[in-house]
């Protein structure tokens, strides 16, 4: 594992218990937004059976379900999960496992749709196929996939910075306590994400936001 993957992980371990703040922002736009984004994901993940990738606190899963046959939850941080676990969920149909989101071969149960929110932006350039190629044939052929992600703002999340040789970029964050980090993080607009997706994905549909993109697509 890349010395940046192995930071990502223990910022997001170490983050944890902070994680959520960022989805009660006092933004309009932003508020609105992730509102059309839970709305497209339930109609998208709808009585199917979910594998939901990197859950971190399970905001997410607690959404997903309240339509889904049922849920696995995958994420890589043991903090995360314990958060995610301690939700008190009205239903009973999830499942949160330790999980790597290269190795999804290795996730139990038989899925007919999958998610991945606020992932994509993580998962380094060179290893974009190799998690698109796990999910999808972990999935299976006509299963649904949905995703999201931030699109850049200036000023929100951080510094935007680049390293000499490297296709990816990174935000610099500070914590709470001080400490600054610094996450890959690659944005993607509308136009990269039809030319990544559209030859290897059926029923492609791309919304482009203020702050967030979402999509949702059929396994070819």
């Amino acid at each position: 594992m890349a010395h940046h993957e192995k930071a990502l992980r223990k910022y997001y371990n170490d983050s944890a218990k902070d994680y959520d703040v960022m989805y009660a922002r006092r933004d309009p736009v932003w508020r609105r937004e992730l509102e059309a984004l839970a709305d497209a994901m339930t109609k998208s993940l709808t009585d199917r059976r979910v594998l939901e990738v990197a859950c971190g606190t399970g905001f997410w899963t607690e959404i997903v379900a309240k339509v889904a046959r049922y849920v696995v939850a995958i994420d890589s941080s043991g903090k995360m999960l314990a958060i995610a676990r301690m939700r008190k969920l009205r239903s009973s149909n999830v499942e949160y496992r330790h999980g790597d989101a290269y190795a999804l071969a290795e996730v139990p149960g038989i899925f007919d749709a999958g998610f991945a929110n606020f992932w994509f932006s993580h998962v380094p350039k060179s290893r974009i196929n190799e998690f698109l190629n796990g999910l999808h044939e972990k999935l299976g052929k006509a299963s649904a996939v949905f995703m999201a992600d931030n699109v850049y703002v200036p000023g929100i999340g951080g510094q935007l910075v680049t390293e000499k040789g490297i296709e990816d970029t990174f935000k610099l964050r500070r914590r709470a306590d001080g400490t600054e980090h610094r996450v890959l993080k690659n944005y993607y607009e509308y136009d990269s994400l039809v030319r990544l997706l559209s030859s290897r994905t059926r029923d492609l549909e791309v919304h482009e936001g203020k702050r967030f993109w979402w999509l949702s697509y059929t396994v070819p």
